[in-house]
């Protein structure tokens, strides 16, 4: 019986070991190749981006533009046109957070297939300029993991996002953990916002980590914004 014994536990630690193993060379594994998938998709979509930024506004946008009073009407317009132009897993524009050394093109949405290949603005909010709470969300483990070290991040950091019609810069106010369905972390506030989302903690999708950030500065790019 002890013999019997010895051996079934034999068998299970070496099943354990095995089970160890086999999760830490998929961990292992998985990263390299999903990382190497976004920096290429990412590559494409950067140029995808930069052909977006070289086209400008359209006729029929250049001549709304030109009937709008001032530069914040004229940035709420291109936000919500480009939004409407774009059919979702587009490249939209790109965010740079020097702390932490995040730069990547933002996509148009935020399905599994879409934030494979990068961060991507959250369909229910509006794009920067509108006026509104802007949200993005990415990974943390995957695909690049572009908010891996979103935690690090803490009041005053810089964050900026570059949209074909303006570049936006942000600064850190405040992180919280929340639940996944604590959907009025998106909601509008008294002021321009930016709020990054990602899983938490790392491994697990059992939370969630939200960075809020302000608008501090807006630099024009497309034309007739300058006006």
């Amino acid at each position: 019986m002890r013999s019997a014994l010895r051996a079934f536990s034999t068998v299970l630690i070496a099943a354990g070991v095995l089970l160890l193993m086999d999760a830490g060379l998929t961990l292992a594994w998985q990263e390299p190749v999903s990382a190497l998938y976004a920096r290429l998709t990412q590559g494409a979509l950067g140029d995808d981006l930069e052909d977006l930024e070289g086209a400008g506004p359209t006729s029929l946008e250049q001549r709304v533009l030109n009937s709008l009073p001032d530069q914040q009407r004229r940035l709420a317009f291109l936000g919500r046109s480009l939004k409407q132009r774009l059919d979702g897993g587009e490249a939209a524009g790109r965010i740079r957070i020097p702390s932490i050394g995040v730069k990547f093109v933002v996509l148009d949405g935020t399905r599994d297939e879409y934030l494979r290949k990068g961060p991507g603005f959250f369909p229910e909010t509006p794009f920067p300029g509108s006026g509104g709470t802007t949200a993005i969300a990415g990974h943390r483990t995957t695909y690049g993991a572009p908010f891996n070290e979103i935690d690090q991040l803490g009041p005053g950091d810089a964050i900026v996002v570059e949209m074909p019609y303006a570049r936006f810069e942000y600064r850190v106010e405040r992180k919280r953990i929340v639940e996944p369905d604590d959907f009025w972390v998106t909601q509008r506030v008294g002021y321009e916002r930016l709020v990054l989302s990602a899983c938490h903690p790392l491994y697990s999708a059992a939370q969630r980590i939200v960075v809020f950030a302000r608008q501090v500065r807006v630099e024009p790019r497309a034309r007739g914004l300058d006006t």
